[in-house]
């Protein structure tokens, strides 16, 4: 299948979703006589809604219509009442668009640059690690690897923090809000997926999650996408006890498709303390960053 196939399949099924959970009262709408066969809103009460034609709209979710004008786009999401990260990815979706240029990358690159590795040992004690686009981790700080506790035990090309929330068998107790991990991760793989669609690296992570995980198949089917905040989150590591950590991500110059994510406590804090004790690491060591890069 193109790359332009994939995406207008991929736009068909989300119109499809989000037009399932909007009923005709939401929008103002007197629901005809009969019973309704499908539930949400009908193709024809989104055309009339957003000003297009039925026939239009149903070119749309059915692929046949793979350019549509950002102006429809635009009356489609009101249409359907989404809010602006929806919209956004709902152009997405529709065809790329000038912001997501850069991340149109077959196989972007695994190499971490020697100023990454150097940001992350000069980070320590705070935990740090750069990931891909498709969340492998390509290099990280003794704290940055332990604070995921169990996957150093993973081979360094399994590393992946996406398959770690998913399916290592410590992250539902890691997380103390491991349902909105797992939504997070959905919808951040949804988001990628739609402005690269058919991009191997991503697609090949989708496919196994969706084989290996009920909970993210069931995510995935409900087409939702959330917004990325900095935020804190709450840990319950096993050695080092519950910590309330702030979450930094930030995409170095030059590194393209990588992020460098960073997580912190103030100085003084038992947050902070036991930060120290993660970069110790489990055995006492005091591994350098270098130690961890794979790829």
């Amino acid at each position: 299948m193109s790359q332009e196939a994939h995406a207008a399949t991929e736009l068909g099924r989300y119109l499809q979703a989000r037009r399932a959970k909007v009923s005709p009262a939401d929008v103002g709408l007197t629901p005809g006589p009969g019973t309704r066969k499908t539930p949400g809103l009908r193709r024809e009460e989104v055309a009339v809604l957003s000003g297009i034609s039925a026939d239009y709209y149903t070119r749309l979710e059915r692929g046949k219509e793979t350019r549509p004008s950002p102006a429809v786009i635009d009356a489609v999401a009101r249409a359907l009442g989404l809010d602006e990260v929806e919209q956004d990815h709902l152009h997405g979706l529709a065809g790329p668009a000038a912001r997501h240029l850069a991340e149109r990358v077959a196989i972007p690159s695994r190499a971490v640059s020697p100023g990454l590795l150097l940001m992350l040992e000069t980070l320590r004690p705070l935990p740090a690690q750069v990931i891909s686009r498709s969340y492998d981790l390509l290099a990280a700080n003794p704290g940055g690897l332990h604070l995921f506790a169990g996957l150093a035990g993973w081979p360094a090309p399994e590393r992946n923090i996406a398959r770690y929330t998913c399916l290592h068998p410590l992250a539902r107790g890691l997380f103390a809000d491991w349902d909105y991990e797992l939504r997070a991760t959905v919808s951040g793989l949804r988001t990628l997926l739609g402005a690269n669609p058919g991009a191997p690296d991503l697609t090949g992570l989708v496919n196994e999650l969706m084989a290996k995980s009920s909970d993210f198949a069931r995510l995935w089917q409900g087409q939702e996408v959330l917004g990325y905040s900095d935020s804190y989150r709450i840990f319950r590591h096993p050695r080092v006890g519950t910590v309330s950590l702030g979450c930094q991500a930030v995409r170095p110059v030059g590194g393209l498709g990588q992020y460098l994510i960073t997580y912190f406590a103030h100085p003084g804090t038992p947050g902070h303390d036991a930060l120290v004790l993660l970069d110790i690491g489990p055995d006492g060591s005091q591994a350098s960053a270098a130690g961890t890069r794979h790829g």
